[in-house]
Parts: C-alpha cells; sequence; structure tokens
C-alpha cells in the first residue's frame, strides 16, 4: 500500500467516524426531545381558562370538582401511576377512561372530562407513564401504556363491580394508546372505543414531525433514534403500531379527525379506519385543528360522541 493511499484511507475512517458521531449525537438530541420526560411543549396544553372558551364550563367544572386519586403499578418497570376518578352525579356502573395526549397530563383532560359527566359517566383520567403525577422516565407514546391502561380498566370492574361497562377514549396521543389498547385481549366490560385525531405509529408520527417541524429527511435519523429507543426502552417505534392493534379490534370504534389537523395529519385516520375489524363510525370535522374538534364545534362533537355511546353503551 503506497502512503497517499495509505493517507486517503485513514482520511476517510476518520469522515465515516465523525459523521457516525454526528448521526449518534443528533439521534441522542432528539431522542431528548421527542421521548425523554421533561417540559414537552404542545399545541393544546395551556392550563389557562379563558371564558371565552367555547368549554368554559366544562373546564372550570373540572377544576373544581372533587377528584378521587387512585393508584396503580406500571405493567412493566414496577412504576407508581396516579389517576383522577371522578363517579358521576347519579350512581352508574358506566365509566368513562380518559387516556391524555403527548406532553398532558390528567389535568389537561378536563373538557371531556365535563363532557362525559354531563352524559352521566363515572370518569378515570390516569397520568400516563412519564407524565403528570406518575413515575417514569420517558413518554410511550401509547405503546408501554397499552398494558398500563389493561390495569387501570381492570381496577375499574375491581372498584365498581363485575356489572361495569367501560369505554375508553383519547385525543392525539391518548388517541394511539385508544387504539392500541383496541388491539389487546380486553375484558368483556369493556364495550368499545372513541379515539380523536390518533396517529397510524409512533414511526410514522415522528417521521412525518422530523420533517414538518425540522425539515429533517427520514433517514438516518429516525431508525437512529428508533434504535436508541429501544436500547432504553425495549421496543421500535415501528413495532409501536396503532395501526396493526386496530386492525385487531372487533368491538365499535369512533374515529373523530380535524380536516385542518397539520400535527397529526388528517390523512392517518383513512388506514386506521380502514384496517378497523369492528363497528365503526369516521367522523371528520371540517376546519378543526389538532385536537380541536371539540372546541371547534361543540354542539357537533357532543351529538356524535353521544350518539355513539347510546348506540353501544347500553
Amino acid at each position: 500500500m503506497n502512503k497517499r493511499l495509505k493517507h486517503w484511507l485513514i482520511g476517510l475512517a476518520i469522515f465515516v467516524v465523525v459523521i457516525c458521531i454526528g448521526i449518534g449525537s443528533a439521534g441522542f438530541y432528539f431522542y431528548n426531545m421527542a421521548v425523554a420526560r421533561g417540559r414537552k411543549t404542545f399545541i393544546n396544553n395551556s392550563t389557562a381558562i379563558k371564558k371565552s372558551d367555547p368549554l368554559y364550563r366544562e373546564k372550570s367544572w373540572y377544576r373544581g370538582t372533587k377528584k378521587y386519586t387512585w393508584r396503580e403499578t406500571s405493567a412493566t418497570e414496577n412504576l407508581k401511576l396516579v389517576a383522577s376518578y371522578v363517579p358521576a352525579s347519579k350512581k352508574t356502573n358506566k365509566t368513562i377512561v380518559i387516556a391524555h395526549g403527548f406532553g398532558g397530563s390528567s389535568s389537561k383532560m378536563g373538557e371531556y372530562a365535563g363532557l362525559f359527566h354531563e352524559l352521566g359517566y363515572n370518569v378515570l383520567l390516569p397520568d400516563d407513564r412519564g407524565a403528570g403525577r406518575s413515575q417514569g422516565t420517558y413518554i410511550g407514546y401509547g405503546w408501554p401504556d397499552r398494558l398500563d391502561y389493561l390495569k387501570w380498566i381492570k381496577q375499574v370492574i375491581h372498584r365498581n363491580g363485575p356489572q361495569s361497562q367501560i369505554v375508553m377514549f383519547g385525543t392525539s396521543m391518548g388517541g394511539a394508546t385508544t387504539m392500541m389498547v383496541s388491539g389487546e385481549k380486553t375484558p368483556k366490560q369493556v364495550k368499545a372505543y372513541i379515539e380523536d385525531c390518533g396517529y397510524t405509529s409512533i414511526y410514522d408520527e415522528i417521521k412525518y414531525q422530523a420533517m414538518s417541524m425540522y425539515h429533517i429527511p427520514e433517514y438516518p435519523l429516525v431508525p437512529v433514534v428508533s434504535g436508541i429507543n429501544y436500547l432504553s426502552n425495549g421496543y421500535t417505534f415501528k413495532q409501536a403500531s396503532a395501526l396493526k392493534q386496530v386492525a385487531k379490534n372487533h368491538k365499535p370504534m369512533l374515529f373523530i379527525h380535524g380536516t385542518s389537523d397539520t400535527f397529526v395529519p388528517t390523512k392517518m385516520v383513512y388506514p386506521l379506519y380502514r384496517a378497523d375489524k369492528g363497528p365503526k363510525r369516521l367522523v371528520l370535522v371540517k376546519g378543526a385543528q389538532h385536537a380541536k374538534s371539540y372546541s371547534h364545534a361543540p354542539g357537533l362533537y357532543r351529538s356524535v360522541v353521544k350518539a355513539f355511546l347510546d348506540r353501544y353503551f347500553n
């Protein structure tokens, strides 16, 4: 090997190492941004309640109402989880389990708790692992949480009795969580699901956000971040698929999505709806942005949800 070729190969090796270090560093940076627990900002995460808010009544009610604290242990990792429970005004065996969105917690879901309480249901609002009052070092985007929600559901049955009837509801990440739960073997007491603007898979959503928010292409960054998540948390982003899970569901499912959603693009709802095997309905709320369908069209939202529950939850 002549000296020039040797220098060229050494230079190439250094270049490859630098590129790998750069990609790895970027991967860890975006893992911390997207997955690691911390202060996450989100489009619908404000705690302030304005009187001009079309859902002021529901949010104010939830903030002021008495809440009972329930506790659970996560299905894996032995984490302490916390939820708020509000019984219906009139005793009932019907309960709505509410899953919150990315960067949120149970405290950010007051308008939905208010809606279901007005309709006469008990409501249970867990804080996912890595959120709110629950333990955890990362956001699971619904995948590990799906098993935790099965434990919450069993706790509802244990506390409220075997005659319990349960519907799971969630928005955004909570919508995806709801669909992920639907693919598991659920107790007979689970009657139906309502998902609002959930994504097809963690991989699809992070790929979309990488391009939408940072103008970064899928390769090589998203697979790298997925690999870091696998090493840290035991699953890949592609494995965590609401699309594959909902394809195993045979219970009723209501799909809701705003037509102006640019956070979880509206186009994601169509393959999800097609994949579902149970009785189903798709409602597109014209002009609604991400997780804003209820505030954008409160009357429509209430009527659609009530009609679905009246049909499958009686």
